[in-house]
């Protein structure tokens, strides 16, 4: 903890510029990006801000990076909605119901549809929102209403949509739109954009930016190439960490990448331990019959197309 800190806990209750105290009738606003001041009003902010300028930008830079190599609870996919176990990173097995946006494994659909046809019923319906589900040519419409409605997931299918098509104006503006109705996968879209120049100029600053907030909601990709980021320019000690985090949410890359940096003797043997641990934790969890049932389905027909 910094000394500006300690001082500043003494007096935690009084404003840092005019040292009022706080009281029913004045209540202490802490200083938005910082935790170290407070202050009673705009004016008393505005007054201290060349004092604080200093402490404030390097306070704001721990507690940004305290946040960026903390150990996220789940990834930025979260848990299928019906199950509630979490979602595989591997996003071939889980589907979006165009109809709500709604992101489902492919156990639970799978097990609807069984229980569909032993009932006999003629329309599929939506597993979580119960609408009928869309056909192939309705699937646009719905995806458009999600959009007018500020759904940040249709944007970022309709994102990639232009994206396959080539039309990358139209891809950045709707990964913009989704990051800031706070869309994970829409930031780490956007860093990838910056990174290949797909429509926009290479910029470091902005890839940068977008994997550190994708990191924060929770995305093991985006912290994966971050920890390559820093291994290129000299930090290998903070690479490793993201890596070890990566993989503790999942992630294959960053495993293989600690199995080769363990050779090379940048990686201990109690952290590469560790990390395949997490690792294996984090597949695992990730498991259930309905999903391995559905599967070997899948893998029998050669299909993995949602109906």
């Amino acid at each position: 903890m910094s000394e500006e800190k300690i001082d500043n806990a003494a007096g935690a209750s009084a404003c840092a510029s005019c040292s009022s105290a706080e009281v029913d009738d004045i209540k202490l606003k802490e200083c938005a990006d910082c935790d170290l001041v407070r202050y009673c009003s705009n004016s008393c902010l505005q007054d201290h801000e060349s004092q604080h300028k200093e402490a404030c930008k390097k306070r704001a830079a721990e507690l940004r990076d305290e946040l960026l190599l903390r150990q996220p609870e789940s990834n930025h996919l979260g848990d299928c909605p019906i199950c509630m176990i979490p979602l595989s990173l591997d996003q071939k097995k889980s589907i979006m119901k165009s109809c709500c946006s709604k992101v489902i494994c492919k156990g639970c659909n799978h097990a609807n549809k069984i229980r569909e046809a032993e009932a006999s019923l003629i329309l599929p319906s939506c597993l979580f929102c119960r609408q009928p589900v869309p056909t192939l040519d309705e699937q646009e419409k719905y995806r458009r209403k999600r959009i007018e409605a500020n759904d940040p997931v249709a944007m970022l299918l309709e994102g990639i949509m232009r994206h396959d098509q080539g039309d990358y104006i139209k891809e950045f503006e709707y990964y913009t739109k989704a990051t800031e109705l706070g869309d994970v996968e829409a930031h780490y879209k956007l860093a990838c954009m910056y990174n290949y120049e797909h429509g926009v100029e290479k910029d470091m600053g902005k890839i940068i930016c977008h994997l550190e907030e994708a990191i924060i909601g929770g995305h093991p990709a985006a912290r994966y190439n971050l920890g390559v980021f820093e291994f290129q320019t000299g930090n290998s000690e903070r690479a490793v960490k993201h890596w070890i985090i990566a993989a503790s949410q999942g992630d294959d890359l960053s495993i293989k990448l600690l199995l080769k940096k363990f050779r090379r003797g940048i990686v201990s043997k109690d952290d590469l331990a560790a990390a395949l641990r997490a690792h294996h934790v984090a597949v695992e969890a990730t498991k259930s019959p309905q999903r391995e049932a559905a599967e070997e389905y899948h893998q029998t027909e050669r299909s993995g197309v949602d109906t």
